[in-house]
């Protein structure tokens, strides 16, 4: 996956000033584009479409203190006026493109990146693959925003409305893996764009044929392979740190890909303050 995301890079460099299809661009390299975007942001720490966007100011911001035509500049960019090749320009460079042609600068240069493998091999991480019939998720579901650290107030918030009486009522329905409370999310933005919305629901797993309440919202999972991540220790700090390590060591390592799907936290046990906990995350696999 490492040798992957380094010729994505490198295909975007040689089309900066096209359009860049990141689907025929993934499939030209034996992976699909939710694999590509999602990795790159793990490992990136910003979306792909922001990487693109930043290096395409980074060269135009060349032109741009020249004496070249402005609109020439934002149509070999690919933007149809110079208004919407200035909002571009300001968002990467915190000033408008007269701005920098008349003063010079200040200027924000994105470097191109370069991704490397580290193995540390004092880290193992336990995980197995499941292979699952159809199922359904049920429970209750919210849209909120992607945090990518520390707790989620929204979604804190959402479960706190809940009476008790409802998280008995949910933990009777389950009849099927992951076991358990769980915590949902679905229609996540392909780039993981933090304050993107998702989709997240406090439920259960239901096997395929089972009825689902009327007051009761329900997501509809194909069968397919998971990879589950088992840990423990201080929550949700122990959790993040997982996710971060499966795109950093195992997805490069291992001859699984991410699917579309929703990926689910099953918590195994919990302090009862919440502090530490065991928890299983389970996202949705195929071969690569």
């Amino acid at each position: 996956m490492i040798a992957v995301l380094n010729r994505v890079i490198d295909s975007i460099e040689e089309h900066l000033t096209e359009e860049i299809e990141v689907a025929n661009l993934a499939g030209g390299l034996g992976t699909t584009e939710y694999h590509v975007r999602r990795m790159f942001s793990s490992l990136a720490g910003m979306p792909l479409s922001e990487y693109i966007r930043r290096r395409r100011m980074t060269v135009a911001a060349a032109d741009v203190i020249g004496d070249g035509d402005l609109l020439g500049t934002a149509v070999r960019f690919g933007y149809g006026s110079t208004e919407a090749f200035g909002r571009a320009f300001r968002a990467v460079h915190g000033i408008s493109p007269a701005d920098a042609r008349r003063n010079g600068g200040p200027l924000r240069t994105q470097p191109q990146l370069r991704f490397r493998l580290t193995i540390e091999g004092n880290t193992t991480m336990d995980t197995r693959i499941a292979d699952r019939p159809a199922f359904r998720l049920v429970g209750h579901a919210a849209r909120v925003p992607l945090i990518h650290q520390g707790p989620n107030p929204h979604i804190q918030a959402h479960i706190a409305s809940l009476p008790a009486a409802e998280h008995a009522r949910l933990k009777a329905l389950c009849n099927t893996e992951p076991a358990g409370l769980l915590q949902v999310s679905a229609d996540v933005d392909p780039d993981y764009a933090e304050g993107s919305d998702l989709t997240y629901l406090h439920g259960v797993a239901v096997s395929e044929g089972t009825p689902v309440p009327e007051d009761l919202d329900a997501i509809e999972v194909p069968a397919g392979a998971w990879a589950v991540f088992r840990t423990s220790g201080a929550y949700p700090a122990a959790l993040q740190s997982t996710w971060a390590a499966t795109a950093a060591h195992w997805f490069p390592s291992n001859p699984w890909r991410l699917r579309p799907g929703p990926s689910v936290v099953a918590i195994l046990d919990r302090a009862d303050d919440f502090s530490t906990a065991t928890t299983e995350l389970w996202l949705p696999v195929e071969r690569a």
